[in-house]
């Protein structure tokens, strides 16, 4: 320690004979770079009184005994204890070394902040500068250098961003690893980064913004007076963001850390879905909150702006709960809540007349205590998708549970589920959204596949929670038997019974109940439809609207085009020319798949659970009977549905006998499910795939299908050439499941490429849908409803709901090659044609003739 205070000493000597950090600086820094002092570069911005006042001091304290330094370790439970860092020490157990974190002690608590943590530790009050005490580090910015060096170990760039053992730099490149920048002024920065790079007034920074890319910033361990170069637009982008999510948090300065701007764009990605988009697209109905999830942006009316919610009519319990809340709310001023029953009996003429009034439909609820002694009512928390769609939906909160699970979000996943069981209880189905307005009109079913994936998270969990394994493994038995038991209620009541069952060929199709015209839908979708028929009847739009809701107007033709429209939204393609105006006499493809899984998954769950009898509120259920459905449905899609000689399973119109031969994606859907053969398998892989793929994926249906498109005839977001993320998803899942990983690698890679792309030139962008056809500007939609995820100003902080999930499963699919080649933007074709000829077939490519798509 004295030789290390005596080389300090000599430090502080030199350093009072130079003058200035450019005179002479090359020379005598290297005749005393032998001496190794980390910070000789900061030598030249001490005053020549502060190096002399140094001097003294450390000369004085050669004579005191020698203070080892501490380090703090933090324990599982928060709590933190002190070792010194300067011996060898055990490290007790439970608790966690730091590994590049940057070192903050304010007053008597010392902590460690991970550059990569989440907004709310980040931008908390244990790093604000304005509210430190000017004795502690961080309110001391210059002292950050001092123990930057000894706590921050080096950020990998260069892994796959998901490795336990991270690749280490040599020390030389550690300066430029860990730079961290002072922002003294937030919003001066912001103005000054918007003024130079938006250059398009959207406040967003991406490629097509026109600046300099390049902003000059302050340095942490100058306080502000040394300036660095900030450059790119992934950087400033990511500058922009980060400003954006500070200055939420009430901070007008902040010290950042370059590994946050520059991080590998997979891991920022995939750490923003985990830790911030799930979290933004979470709800739970509660007291303080119920007025506004209840608000509705769909539909811009003054009744429509009143938050309203809907209680079944024998769920008294309920309907007590959120009338207190509306008297509370009432009495101290605040939001109005409209609280109402629904009528026990809904039909499509009920649904039309509360459509004036639309509401919130009330979910499950659980007691829990209300912190005042007393017991009180919540509700089972959410995801919504995002953007206008901010309710549970039906095949979303699936596709997206997919997601959750992989990042342990069980309580989510499960909520959900309890969600659904109560919409079948209480409304007859799982509905397309807990609004009012869409009672009586469901989505596609995966309630059974979604069950056995949290039962078996929950199986999961409770083998790993030691103390109450028993209890935990009984709660998943009654929660599978609940939701079979529902997942049986529905597929008898819904989706193979009248309207939905066709009897002469024993399939089912999309048939919602309904009248009128859909309240849903933006206020000009139906404009142009709407516009002769007004002419014909010599009345404006609004009074065609409202004489034909209430039956003054009688239109045959109208009454066929919107039966057939809601059919298309309950299918969740809305909307599509596969679909348009014939949706409800289609035995699709897609929900027959889907019951086929139904069909399975009750028989294996009935024989494997229940003893080979589950005893429902209406019935005794048997495996054996729900086999037989199975394998008369597969023959029946096989008799109907399936093309041999094209390879492809085709729709099948019910009204003219035929299939209708529209070439869509959907066609995988049976491999997801199991139906096909793995001859079939064979053949789609074969004949059908390639008229699918396309540079970034999957497209929904072909060109030649879709036909041409123009001011008539406008495109449709579900055909080509946009990709979605749940027909990326099942045919993955397919095509792995019957043996095809190679291909589903190639995809995967694809989609993921696509989804970084845009995320990296477009100030982190995540939408609802992709131009798949194009590495270009993908995330640009021509087409009904925009692009949901895309309209945002400064920072992206939802993304959107099933492509969230589709991200983080598309890398389970992914070895560390191509999971590096994404995080450095490689396009598809330049990934895949620098293959090795051995690495080709671990992607489903020939040796070396395969045909690569491009851009």
């Amino acid at each position: 320690m004295r030789v290390f205070k005596k080389n300090l000493l000599v430090w502080i000597f030199f350093g009072i004979l130079i003058p200035s950090r450019r005179s002479l600086w090359g020379r005598r820094y290297s005749l005393l770079g032998r001496f190794s002092f980390p910070h000789i570069r900061e030598l030249a911005d001490l005053t020549l009184e502060f190096k002399i006042l140094a001097f003294c001091l450390l000369s004085t304290s050669l004579l005191q005994p020698y203070n080892i330094p501490q380090t703090t370790f933090i324990m599982e439970d928060g709590s933190a204890i002190e070792r010194p860092h300067s011996v060898a020490v055990d490290v007790p157990d439970g608790l966690q070394q730091p590994h590049h974190t940057r070192t903050f002690s304010t007053g008597s608590n010392s902590g460690f902040i991970d550059p990569f943590s989440e907004p709310s530790q980040y931008y908390g009050p244990a790093t604000d500068i304005a509210r430190a005490s000017t004795r502690s580090k961080i309110g001391r910015t210059r002292t950050l250098s001092a123990v930057e060096n000894r706590f921050n170990r080096p950020i990998v760039h260069e892994d796959d961003a998901f490795s336990k053992v991270h690749l280490q730099r040599r020390g030389s490149n550690d300066s430029l690893v860990n730079r961290r920048f002072f922002i003294s002024d937030i919003d001066e920065t912001l103005r000054d980064l918007l003024k130079n790079e938006d250059s398009d007034s959207n406040c967003q920074i991406t490629i097509e913004d026109t600046g300099p890319k390049v902003l000059r910033v302050g340095t942490a361990n100058s306080n502000g007076y040394r300036q660095t170069d900030i450059r790119g637009t992934y950087m400033l982008s990511n500058l922009l963001q980060e400003l954006t999510i500070a200055k939420r948090f009430g901070r007008n300065q902040m010290v950042l850390d370059e590994a946050r701007l520059n991080e590998n764009p997979v891991k920022r990605l995939r750490r923003l879905i985990s830790h911030s988009f799930w979290k933004n697209l979470t709800r739970q109905v509660g007291s303080g909150n119920v007025a506004e999830i209840a608000q509705d942006t769909k539909i811009d009316t003054p009744d429509g702006r009143i938050p309203r919610i809907y209680v079944p009519h024998d769920d008294p319990e309920q309907y007590e709960f959120y009338l207190e809340i509306a008297r509370k709310n009432e009495a101290v001023g605040g939001a109005r809540l409209d609280v109402r029953y629904l009528s026990k009996v809904i039909d499509p003429e009920y649904v039309k007349s509360i459509n004036g009034t639309p509401g919130l439909l009330a979910l499950a609820t659980h007691k829990v205590p209300d912190g005042k002694g007393g017991i009180t009512l919540e509700g089972y928390p959410y995801v919504v998708p995002g953007g206008r769609f901010n309710e549970l939906y039906g095949w979303d909160s699936y596709m997206m549970a997919l997601g959750l699970l992989k990042d342990g979000m069980l309580d989510l996943a499960r909520g959900m589920v309890e969600n659904f069981i109560y919409e079948i209880r209480h409304y007859g189905m799982i509905l397309n959204a807990n609004r009012s307005y869409y009672l009586g009109r469901s989505q596609p079913p995966f309630l059974t596949d979604f069950g056995i994936m949290v039962y078996e998270a929950m199986v999961e969990h409770a083998h790993q929670n030691e103390e109450d394994t028993e209890k935990s493994l009984q709660d998943a038995e009654y929660f599978l038997r609940r939701t079979f038991c529902a997942a049986i209620c529905e597929y008898k009541t819904v989706w193979c019974c009248e309207p939905r069952l066709d009897k002469t060929t024993g399939l089912s199709s999309y048939h919602p109940q309904g009248v009128g015209i859909p309240p849903e839908t933006e206020s000009t979708h139906f404009t142009t439809l709407l516009t002769p028929y007004a002419k014909k009847h010599g009345v404006s739009i609004e009074e065609f609207y409202e004489l034909y809701n209430n039956h003054t107007i009688v239109e045959p033709e109208l009454d066929e085009y919107f039966l057939h429209d809601r059919a298309v939204r309950e299918s969740g393609h809305d909307t599509s020319y596969r679909l348009e105006g014939i949706c409800a006499s289609l035995a699709t493809v897609d929900l027959n798949a889907l019951l086929y899984k139904y069909e399975v998954d009750i028989a294996k769950i009935i024989k494997e659970h229940f003893n080979d009898e589950l005893v429902t509120e209406n019935s005794v259920e048997h495996s054996a009977e729900w086999k037989k459905r199975a394998e008369l449905r597969k023959e029946r899609m096989d008799k109907y549905l399936w093309n041999e000689e094209e390879g492809i399973y085709f729709d099948y119109n019910l009204k003219l006998k035929k299939q209708h031969r529209y070439e869509s994606v959907t066609t995988f859907w049976p491999m997801w499910a199991g139906c096909s053969s793995p001859e079939q398998a064979q053949l789609m892989v074969d004949k059908s795939l390639s008229k699918f793929e396309e540079f970034g994926g999957l497209v929904a249906g072909t060109l030649a299908s879709r036909g041409n498109v123009g001011l008539e005839r406008p495109s449709r977001q579900w055909d080509y050439p946009y990709g979605w993320a749940p027909q990326q998803i099942l045919a993955w899942v397919g095509l792995d499941k019957y043996g095809f990983r190679g291909h589903t690698k190639r995809l995967c890679y694809r989609w993921l490429y696509l989804m970084t792309k845009a995320f990296v030139d477009y100030n982190g962008i995540v939408v609802e849908k992709y131009d798949v056809t194009t590495g270009t500007s993908p995330h640009k939609v021509d087409a009904e409803y925009g692009n949901q995820g895309a309209d945002f100003k400064g920072v992206a902080t939802e993304g959107f709901g099933w492509v969230n999930a589709s991200f983080i499963l598309g890398l389970t699919y992914l070895d560390v090659q191509g999971i590096r080649a994404i995080g450095a933007v490689t396009s598809p074709d330049v990934f895949f044609r620098k293959l090795k000829p051995w690495e080709r077939a671990s992607y489903g490519l020939r040796p070396c003739n395969e045909i690569v798509k491009s851009n």
